[in-house]
C-alpha cells in the first residue's frame, strides 16, 4: 500500500477463462479490498483499484475459412495489461469450413498477437504470461530446424511487449534473444514440495529417507535446486542414445546409466518441467522400481498428457508410480484430475501474487526466493 500502482490493472486471459484467469482475478480482487478494509483509502488515487473485476471482456473471432480477429470490448488506454495465455489448452475449439478444429499453441499465439494490435499501442505497459512458453522446447538449433522460441519472443518484443512471464522454462537461456526486455522464469519448487508433503504426512524429509531424482541430465538443475531446499540427495539418469538412426521418430535408447546414491528403501521424487506422452518419467519410475525404491512420486510442472489417461492407468496398475503432481498452469481433463493418484497443483494465489507485485511496481524479488518459506515448511512439519 506504499507503493503506488504504475497504472490501471487490466487482465486479459487467453484459452483457459473460465479456470485460471477468473481464478486469478478474484485473488487480487479480494486480497486489494481486504487491504483496504483494514487501512483504509490508499494515499494514491488510481482509478477502478477496487474494481470488482479486473478481466476485460473481449473476443478472438472466427470466419468460417478459421482467419481470425481479437475485439477488445472495453478501454485498456493507459492500463497496466497483463495478457495470460494457456497456450495447451486444446479443450478450446473453432469453426473452420463447417468443422470443429482443436485450437492449437500456433492458434493461440497468433491470438496473443491479435490482442496486443487490438490494444493499438494504448496500454502504458505490456506483461505477457505464458506459463507454459510458447515452443519452448524448441529453443535451441542443432541441425538445419526452426528456432521457433526465440523467433516468438522476438516478435514479441517487436510488438511492444515489456515483460514475459513463464514457469520452469525448458531453457531459460532463450531469453538471450530478447536482452533488452524483462524475461522473468518463475519456479514451482514450493507448492510442490509443500503438496506432496501434505498428502504424504508419513515420508520424512531426510538424506536417510527421501531423494530427488531427474530423469535426464537437462533436468539436473532443477533436481540439484530440489535436493539442496530439502537438504537430501539427489540421482540423476543418463541415457545413451544411438544416434546413427531413428525408430519413430527418436534415437533409440542403447543403455540407461544412474549417478546417484543408492536408492534402496528411500521415497524418491522425481521431477520434471513437463508430462507429455510419459515416457520419460516412466522409464525413469521403472528403473527406480529394479533398485526398490519406496513411494515414488512424479512432480512435472506441466501435464500435457497428450497419450490421453490410458497409459497413466495401465503404469499405475503396473505399479510403475504412486502419485503424480502436475500444476493447473495448463489445462487438465477431468478424465485425469478424477484420478485417485493423480493431484492438481493450484497455482493461481501465485500469480495473482507476482501480477499485484508488479502492478505496484515492486520488485519480484521479495516473493520469487522460495528458500525461507520452504524452510519454514519443514520447520512446522518436524
Amino acid at each position: 500500500m506504499e507503493a503506488m500502482p504504475f497504472a490501471p490493472l487490466k487482465i486479459i486471459s487467453i484459452g483457459n477463462q473460465n479456470e485460471l484467469g477468473m481464478k486469478i482475478d478474484s485473488l487480487i480482487t479480494a486480497r486489494r479490498k481486504k487491504v483496504l478494509l483494514n487501512s483504509g483509502r490508499p494515499a494514491f488515487k488510481v482509478p477502478g483499484y477496487d474494481a470488482d473485476s479486473y478481466l476485460v471482456p473481449f473476443e478472438c473471432q472466427r470466419f468460417s475459412t478459421g482467419e481470425g480477429k481479437a475485439v477488445i470490448n472495453k478501454s485498456i488506454r493507459g492500463s497496466d495489461l497483463y495478457i495470460i495465455a494457456d497456450t495447451t489448452n486444446y479443450s478450446n475449439t473453432y469453426k473452420m469450413r463447417g468443422c470443429n478444429s482443436c485450437m492449437s499453441p500456433d492458434d493461440y499465439f497468433m491470438d496473443i498477437k491479435r490482442v496486443i494490435m487490438a490494444c493499438g499501442g494504448h496500454p502504458r505497459r505490456i506483461t505477457v504470461i505464458m506459463p507454459y512458453l510458447y515452443e519452448g522446447r524448441q529453443h535451441v538449433r542443432i541441425n538445419n530446424e526452426s528456432l521457433d522460441c526465440a523467433q516468438a519472443l522476438q516478435e514479441l518484443a517487436a510488438m511492444g511487449t515489456d515483460t514475459i512471464i513463464t514457469f520452469d522454462a525448458h531453457d531459460s537461456r532463450v531469453q538471450n534473444a530478447i536482452p533488452t526486455i524483462s524475461f522473468e522464469n518463475l519456479f514451482t519448487s514450493y507448492q510442490f514440495i509443500s503438496a506432496f508433503l501434505k498428502n504424504n504426512p508419513g515420508i520424512k524429509a531426510d538424506k536417510n529417507h527421501l531423494m530427488i531424482i531427474s530423469p535426464d541430465e537437462g533436468g539436473m538443475r532443477r533436481a540439484v535446486y530440489y535436493a539442496s531446499l530439502l537438504g537430501v540427495d539427489m540421482g540423476m539418469f543418463y541415457k545413451r542414445r544411438d544416434y546413427s538412426r531413428l525408430v519413430d521418430g527418436i534415437h533409440p535408447v542403447v543403455s540407461i546409466e544412474f549417478l546417484g546414491n543408492d536408492v534402496y528403501g528411500k521415497d524418491v521424487v522425481i521431477v520434471d518441467d513437463m508430462i507429455a506422452s510419459g515416457r520419460t518419467v516412466f522409464e525413469t519410475a521403472k528403473e527406480l522400481r529394479k533398485r526398490n525404491a519406496g513411494k515414488i512420486i512424479i512432480c512435472a510442472t506441466f501435464g500435457l498428457f497428450s497419450n490421453g489417461a490410458d497409459n497413466l492407468d495401465e503404469a499405475y496398475r503396473q505399479q510403475v508410480f504412486d502419485e503424480i503432481y502436475t500444476t493447473n498452469l495448463c489445462y487438465c481433463p477431468d478424465i485425469i484430475k478424477n484420478k485417485n493418484y493423480y493431484h492438481n497443483v493450484d497455482l493461481s494465489s501465485y500469480i495473482s501474487l507476482v501480477i499485484n507485485t508488479l502492478n505496484h511496481d515492486i520488485s519480484l524479488s521479495g516473493i520469487m526466493d522460495a528458500s525461507q518459506k520452504i524452510k519454514k515448511l519443514l520447520a512446522d512439519r518436524n
